[in-house]
């Protein structure tokens, strides 16, 4: 008969549980001591109030106005009134008289009834009257002046003839200058036809005879030189019957006949500056 060893006895098992229990009872803190409670809880109280009780920032003082003291001025001096004179016994206080200003002298007119006077824009006119008319509520004395050959009147404030242009007659040195600029060169400049057709113009309607004897010097044309313009022609007939009228004024002759006599200068004036050329010329060739 076999025996059978017998069984080994297994270990007992550790008792886990009661480690697991003790080490749970030592994760979970000891309990707290009311008097470490209250010990700790109190010193933060009162640093809490403490710390409210200062006040954070510093209060501002406002520094106080500085005003300054005003300047004292100094009285000024009144002037010590007029002493007033007691009248003498037995006489009467002379009464004031009243401010008057002085009237105003009017102007005597430059230009008398009757007289020739040349006007710009018209040349040669008569002076037939000065009267006074109110226009717009204002009074003014005019000068009527008669363009015979226009038929024209015209009307010219007294106070304003001057700043127009109006002007008497040339006299006798006046007319020489004029006929010395005549007999002179021609001076054409090099610009187009409608900038000096304006330029002569306004020269024509300046009421300067020196003026006029110059558009008659640059725009007379002979025989041997070659034909003008329309518009050329019509400015030179314009300054020589403006020119001629006015020199007929003056020595108190017929207009046409002062236009004849005005030609027939130019037309021996241009001989005499052909004449003078061909000299000049032949000097220089045989200068040469």
């Amino acid at each position: 008969m076999v025996k059978s060893k017998p069984a080994k006895k297994k270990p007992a098992a550790k008792p886990v549980a009661k480690k697991k229990v003790a080490h749970a009872a030592k994760a979970h803190p000891k309990p707290v001591k009311k008097s470490a409670v209250k010990s700790h809880a109190k010193p933060a109280n009162k640093v809490v109030a403490k710390a409210h009780a200062k006040p954070l920032h510093k209060p501002v003082v406002h520094a106080k106005p500085v005003h300054k003291p005003a300047i004292a001025h100094k009285p000024v001096a009144h002037a010590k009134p007029a002493p007033v004179l007691k009248p003498v016994a037995g006489t009467a206080p002379a009464a004031a008289k009243p401010a008057v200003a002085p009237a105003p002298v009017p102007k005597k007119p430059s230009f008398k009834v009757g007289e020739l006077v040349v006007y710009p824009a018209h040349g040669v006119g008569k002076i037939s009257n000065i009267e006074e008319q109110e226009i717009a509520g204002i009074k003014l004395e005019l000068y009527i002046v008669d363009f015979e050959k226009e038929k024209l009147r015209l009307k010219v404030p007294t106070n304003r003839a001057e700043q127009k242009g109006m002007r008497q007659l040339a006299d006798r040195s006046m007319i020489e200058a004029a006929m010395k600029v005549i007999r002179g060169r021609a001076r054409i400049k090099r610009t187009m036809w409608s900038r000096r057709a304006q330029e002569y113009d306004a020269k024509i309607n300046s009421g300067d005879m020196i003026s006029v004897a110059e558009v008659i010097r640059d725009l007379y044309r002979s025989e041997r030189q070659p034909e003008q313009s329309y518009s050329e022609r019509q400015l030179f007939e314009q300054a020589l019957a403006r020119f001629a009228r006015e020199l007929a004024a003056v020595r108190k002759v017929d207009e046409d006949q002062c236009v004849k006599e005005l030609e027939d200068y130019l037309a021996r004036n241009a001989k005499r500056g052909a004449t003078s050329d061909k000299a000049e010329d032949a000097a220089a060739d045989e200068a040469a």
